[in-house]
């Protein structure tokens, strides 16, 4: 008998290494909040500034650093008369659009004056001072320094120091980021001085912040009161915001909803806002292309009292 050759096939090839699966990072990018006295600035600044009777201002740049204002102001309500302004942007450039250190102010032929010096002494700290003289008299004095974190802004305010009759107000701001969206923070606020009941007072107030590309919700909350404010990116053209600021110790309250139209093919800004105290306000900018012009209309309306205020003014420049 032949012999038999048994046949056995190849073992099955190794399955291959499992893979490492690449997983996003569990922690996200958090940026600075920044400073804690302006976390209300998105919703305020779509809300009109309105004036009463005619003004006109011309505004003229020297040079790249250098630029000066013309104010004349006619009104039967705020002081009417002329103020010369001046605008000083250095030469220490850390963006595209900004530079440092930065100095403005305006005077009016009486001696009134208001100054303000901002300064970057450090990559992350900022140094502001404002000085207000009114009648002669040195009435307001305010220094601030700003420390910016990677994720989070600390502040100092002292306004109005007088060592010799122990007076002054000292206010300290934190805000810290918790995630890219979400900050909280809180504000303590100390003054001293003859006039407050007992010597002395002090104030505490949390903050919290919540952002996203198109709205942001904000607000603090203290022992006199609070103060919530959403803003709200409806379109390319149009955007809304909603305050209100209660106190609970002039028991009162108010509540305002403002909006802001931008019209780039004709050149107009439209602002306007209606509180709970049916006052109804807006201002209207038109810019009068080829002319350096700007057109502004301002309206202020009080139904319960029948108040009502016109402002006229054209900017040259």
């Amino acid at each position: 008998m032949g012999n038999v050759h048994a046949y056995s096939a190849p073992p099955p090839p190794s399955p291959p290494p499992p893979q490492k699966k690449i997983l996003p990072p569990l922690t996200e990018e958090v940026e600075n909040p920044g400073p804690l006295e302006e976390i209300h600035s998105k919703c305020k600044n779509i809300f009109p500034t309105c004036f009463d009777g005619a003004r006109i201002m011309l505004t003229r740049g020297l040079s790249n650093h250098f630029q000066i204002s013309h104010t004349i102001n006619m009104s039967s309500v705020t002081p009417s008369g002329y103020r010369f302004g001046a605008t000083y942007v250095g030469t220490k450039q850390l963006s595209p659009s900004e530079a440092y250190p930065i100095m403005l102010g305006d005077i009016d032929p009486t001696g009134n004056l208001n100054a303000t010096i901002i300064h970057q002494l450090r990559p992350a700290l900022q140094a502001k001072f404002g000085a207000q003289v009114q009648n002669g008299k040195f009435t307001v004095g305010q220094l601030s320094m700003n420390y910016k974190g990677c994720d989070y802004t600390a502040s100092m305010t002292v306004a109005n120091p007088d060592i010799i009759n122990s007076s002054g107000v000292v206010v300290l701001h934190y805000l810290q980021a918790i995630t890219s969206r979400l900050a909280l923070g809180t504000e303590l606020a100390y003054q001293k001085g003859p006039s407050i009941p007992g010597g002395e007072i002090a104030l505490l107030s949390l903050a919290a912040k919540y952002a996203t590309d198109d709205y942001q919700c904000s607000g603090t909350l203290g022992v006199s009161g609070i103060h919530l404010c959403y803003y709200q990116k409806a379109s390319k053209q149009l955007q809304i915001g909603v305050e209100l600021e209660a106190n609970h110790r002039m028991q009162e309250a108010v509540a305002s909803i403002g909006y802001q139209v931008d019209l780039p093919k004709s050149d107009v800004v439209f602002k306007g806002h209606v509180d709970s105290n049916w006052t109804v306000g807006a201002v209207l900018e038109k810019k009068l292309n080829p002319l350096p012009f700007t057109l502004a209309l301002s309206g202020l309306l009080n139904h319960n009292k029948g108040h009502f205020r016109l402002g006229v003014g054209i900017i040259i420049g």
